[in-house]
Protein backbone atom coordinates (compact mmCIF):
# COMPACT_ATOMS: atom_id res chain seq x y z
CA UNK A 1 0.00 0.00 0.00
CA UNK A 2 1.34 3.32 -0.95
CA UNK A 3 0.79 6.37 0.93
CA UNK A 4 2.30 9.54 0.72
CA UNK A 5 1.28 12.10 4.16
CA UNK A 6 1.74 15.28 1.70
CA UNK A 7 -1.60 14.15 0.51
CA UNK A 8 -3.65 15.39 4.03
CA UNK A 9 -1.59 18.70 3.68
CA UNK A 10 -2.92 19.26 -0.15
CA UNK A 11 -6.24 17.92 0.97
CA UNK A 12 -6.81 20.12 3.70
CA UNK A 13 -5.29 23.18 1.75
CA UNK A 14 -7.82 22.66 -1.38
CA UNK A 15 -10.98 22.45 1.56
CA UNK A 16 -9.87 25.53 3.50
CA UNK A 17 -7.00 27.57 1.76
CA UNK A 18 -3.74 28.00 2.70
CA UNK A 19 -3.90 29.47 6.45
CA UNK A 20 -0.99 27.50 7.61
CA UNK A 21 -2.88 28.12 10.97
CA UNK A 22 -5.97 26.65 9.99
CA UNK A 23 -4.03 23.98 8.31
CA UNK A 24 -2.42 23.28 11.31
CA UNK A 25 -5.18 22.92 13.68
CA UNK A 26 -7.23 21.11 11.21
CA UNK A 27 -3.99 18.49 10.76
CA UNK A 28 -3.82 17.92 14.31
CA UNK A 29 -7.61 17.56 15.21
CA UNK A 30 -7.56 15.02 12.35
CA UNK A 31 -4.49 13.48 14.23
CA UNK A 32 -6.15 13.83 17.26
CA UNK A 33 -9.30 11.76 16.45
CA UNK A 34 -7.43 9.39 14.87
CA UNK A 35 -5.10 8.57 17.33
CA UNK A 36 -8.38 7.97 19.69
CA UNK A 37 -9.77 5.90 17.12
CA UNK A 38 -6.20 3.69 17.05
CA UNK A 39 -6.34 3.21 20.71
CA UNK A 40 -9.84 2.51 21.00
CA UNK A 41 -8.94 -0.55 18.78
CA UNK A 42 -5.49 -1.65 21.04
CA UNK A 43 -7.93 -1.90 24.08
CA UNK A 44 -11.31 -3.24 22.25
CA UNK A 45 -12.53 -5.75 24.42
CA UNK A 46 -15.48 -6.87 22.54
CA UNK A 47 -15.55 -7.48 18.41
CA UNK A 48 -18.56 -4.62 18.45
CA UNK A 49 -15.83 -2.41 20.23
CA UNK A 50 -13.21 -3.32 17.68
CA UNK A 51 -15.46 -2.33 14.91
CA UNK A 52 -17.11 0.49 16.18
CA UNK A 53 -13.45 2.25 16.56
CA UNK A 54 -12.79 1.04 12.99
CA UNK A 55 -15.63 2.30 11.07
CA UNK A 56 -15.58 5.56 13.19
CA UNK A 57 -11.62 5.76 11.62
CA UNK A 58 -12.88 4.78 7.98
CA UNK A 59 -15.01 7.73 8.54
CA UNK A 60 -13.06 10.10 9.51
CA UNK A 61 -10.22 8.90 6.80
CA UNK A 62 -13.09 9.34 4.36
CA UNK A 63 -13.73 12.57 5.56
CA UNK A 64 -10.02 13.85 4.69
CA UNK A 65 -9.97 12.26 2.00
CA UNK A 66 -7.59 9.52 2.88
CA UNK A 67 -8.60 6.66 1.02
CA UNK A 68 -5.62 4.39 1.95
CA UNK A 69 -6.08 4.71 5.53
CA UNK A 70 -9.97 4.51 4.95
CA UNK A 71 -9.68 0.99 2.85
CA UNK A 72 -7.51 -0.60 5.39
CA UNK A 73 -9.85 0.91 8.43
CA UNK A 74 -12.75 -0.79 6.46
CA UNK A 75 -10.58 -4.05 6.01
CA UNK A 76 -10.02 -3.95 9.88
CA UNK A 77 -13.80 -3.58 10.56
CA UNK A 78 -14.39 -6.66 8.72
CA UNK A 79 -11.93 -8.56 10.61
CA UNK A 80 -11.79 -10.12 13.93
CA UNK A 81 -9.62 -8.81 16.22
CA UNK A 82 -6.11 -8.99 15.70
CA UNK A 83 -3.09 -6.31 16.55
CA UNK A 84 -1.23 -7.30 13.15
CA UNK A 85 -4.29 -5.63 11.81
CA UNK A 86 -3.35 -2.67 13.89
CA UNK A 87 0.58 -2.61 12.71
CA UNK A 88 -0.30 -1.07 9.62
CA UNK A 89 -2.61 1.74 10.85
CA UNK A 90 -0.64 2.72 13.77
CA UNK A 91 2.43 3.02 11.00
CA UNK A 92 0.00 5.41 8.89
CA UNK A 93 -0.46 7.42 11.69
CA UNK A 94 2.70 7.78 12.77
CA UNK A 95 3.96 8.76 8.83
CA UNK A 96 1.26 11.28 9.09
CA UNK A 97 2.51 13.06 12.78
CA UNK A 98 5.73 12.85 11.41
CA UNK A 99 5.56 15.32 8.56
Amino acid sequence: MSYMPQDLDRLLAEAVGASPHILASLRADFLGSALAQLAALETAETVENWRDAAHKLQGLAASFGLTDLMWLAAATARAKPSPALIAPIRAMLTELSQH
